[in-house]
């Protein structure tokens, strides 16, 4: 049977595997070896060339799940990132990048691409308009990245592709916080998307990898740049990964059901400034979530009122998780203006709307009462403290 007649768990599971065919084992074997022979095989394999048999087994799981021909995974997520946008660009081309993206990305492009000669340009917003202004005649990417990080922002994924092939300029996406199983870019014609496989894909908090998935041109010729790049990730790590995707849609389902409750009960909290999240009616982008996303994903993001202090009140918290990253089984929180955008200037992020009171919540597996009774007892012991 072929990827498109399966459903999305038979996907996780079996699409992909490595058969193991000296003992037959139910699940893949892990080829640990870096040295390959190269007299009378069809292919000269090395991890660097990113074709070891456990690498090239979980690229066509990845490329299953993302509905392109092919993909390619990387030691993590701006490995990717950046492999992907370098494969296209030279001097004297432009880029044009929403305005809202991981600061990880902001910083790789602030820092690397004026040193080769290459122009950007970033939107005032996520309207298709602040797109069209900025095209140029040597314009050869548009970037973006919806739901954004960290403040939940959606993007026209159809609009922008729309305008994008009007004009002969490429689209990428970075899908983290969707993941294949709530968004999947290709159907709406994207030409690259991009992972942080580090996060929903790995889903257990301890692999750090990147994904990319296309077309079979545009991956060779992502693979003819990343190759020399080295971003290759290990074979163990792949055969990690490749185990914990067989439970991505579970995991995933799950996560974002718990989302929504958890959205809802902040909505309605008193102590709560605002929420941010596209599951939500509130949310501004709501309707158009709804029309490009499957389910609307399990982060958010959240201000708590004046004067209770959002480290602190992190810090009360028993079961959740202040912690660096997102997308675990466990609920989790951070500061972006701390971490993920500690690169950008203040006025960078409040240009952003990242203040020093946002947190970004990633929901997990819990159940969603133990989480909600955990933010009260840290709401009450934050606002204890003030009296």
């Amino acid at each position: 049977m072929s990827d498109q007649q399966l459903g999305i768990n038979t996907v996780c599971v079996h699409t992909g595997e490595v058969t193991d065919t000296q003992f037959k084992g139910a699940v893949s074997p892990v080829f640990m070896a870096i040295s390959y022979a190269f007299d009378g095989v069809d292919v000269k394999r090395y991890p660097r060339y990113f074709n070891t048999p456990n690498q090239e087994a979980l690229n066509k799981k990845i490329a299953a799940l993302e509905h392109t021909e092919d993909a390619l995974i990387f030691s993590s997520g701006m490995a990717a990132i950046s492999s992907a946008l370098m494969a296209f660009l030279k001097k004297g081309d432009h880029v044009i990048l929403q305005q809202v993206i991981y600061g990880g990305t902001y910083n790789f492009v602030a820092r690397e691409f004026e040193k080769y000669g290459i122009e950007y340009s970033y939107t005032e917003s996520s309207v298709i308009d602040d797109f069209k202004v900025l095209i140029r005649p040597h314009t050869k990417i548009i970037y973006i990245e919806t739901p954004s990080n960290p403040l939940l922002g959606i993007t026209d994924i159809s609009a922008v592709v729309k305008l994008a092939k009007d004009h002969g300029i490429m689209t990428m996406i970075d899908n983290t916080f969707a993941s294949p199983i709530n968004q999947t870019p290709a159907d709406f014609g994207i030409d690259v998307v991009i992972h942080s496989a580090t996060k929903y894909m790995g889903g257990h908090s301890d692999i750090s990898a990147g994904a990319v998935a296309a077309s079979k041109i545009h991956i060779a010729e992502i693979w003819e740049t990343s190759r020399n790049f080295g971003g290759n990730l290990s074979d163990f790590m792949v055969w990690m990964l490749e185990r914990s995707l067989k439970t991505l849609n579970i995991r995933v389902k799950e996560q974002t059901k718990n989302a929504l409750v958890i959205a809802k009960y902040l909505e309605r909290h008193k102590d709560i400034d605002r929420v941010y999240y596209p599951g939500l009616a509130s949310h501004p982008d709501h309707e158009l979530a709804a029309t490009q996303m499957k389910r609307f994903g399990a982060m958010m993001a959240f201000e708590l009122k004046a004067g209770i202090d959002a480290m602190e009140f992190q810090n009360a918290l028993q079961l959740i998780k202040p912690s660096m990253s997102l997308a675990g089984l466990e609920s989790t929180t951070v500061s972006p203006a701390q971490t993920t955008h500690a690169s950008l200037t203040e006025k960078e992020r409040l240009e952003r709307g990242i203040t020093q009171g946002l947190i970004r919540f990633s929901t997990g597996i819990e159940e969603p009462k133990d989480l909600i009774a955990d933010m009260e007892q840290a709401i009450r012991s934050t606002k204890k403290a003030l009296v």
